[in-house]
């Protein structure tokens, strides 16, 4: 099962290189992780997806905990939170498909960022389900490379992960 975890953390040198490390070491699967500024310059919110039951889940939560410099953890429900991701794709792009492939763009509402006599690159912000069909589409004319940020979501409604009540270093 797919986890998504919001951990802030105070925003210091090496901190996701000792969360990455930590996973790593006790052989937790991560599926993407995404780091970032917060609206406070102090604090980096760290998006991670685990894949694991909800023992392994418990685990990855305490290790977390233990971190000095992790302020809260919390699990986002995919129907609670709002989850995107950005992708960059290339794509073989010969003058005579050129159309099709802006077609293509603009049903799913990508925009094209570079283009060149060869090929094109298309940039797509969304859910992962919108990522993967739209390569698949695209696959036809020839994808020749492509890189994807991991996934960040935010909880849905008024509050902020920071202000939402429960204790420090717990799942919420």
């Amino acid at each position: 099962m797919r986890h998504t975890l919001a951990v802030l953390v105070l925003n210091k040198p090496g901190v996701l290189a000792r969360i990455s490390g930590l996973l790593s070491r006790r052989v937790f699967n991560i599926e993407s992780i995404a780091a970032g500024y917060t609206e406070e310059p102090d604090i980096t919110r760290i998006t991670i997806v685990v894949n694991g039951d909800d023992r392994e889940l418990d685990q990855v939560v305490k290790q977390l905990s233990k971190l000095v410099d992790v302020i809260k953890i919390q699990e986002l429900q995919t129907n609670e939170s709002i989850e995107r991701e950005l992708a960059l794709i290339k794509v073989k792009a010969d003058p005579a498909r050129r159309s099709d492939i802006v077609d293509i763009v603009e049903i799913f509402r990508a925009g094209i960022v570079d283009i060149n006599r060869e090929t094109m690159v298309i940039e797509l912000t969304g859910d992962e389900e919108k990522i993967n069909a739209l390569c698949a589409v695209l696959e036809d004319h020839g994808i020749v490379e492509m890189v994807r940020t991991g996934k960040i979501a935010l909880r849905r409604g008024p509050g902020a992960a920071k202000h939402h009540p429960g204790p420090v270093n717990n799942v919420l």
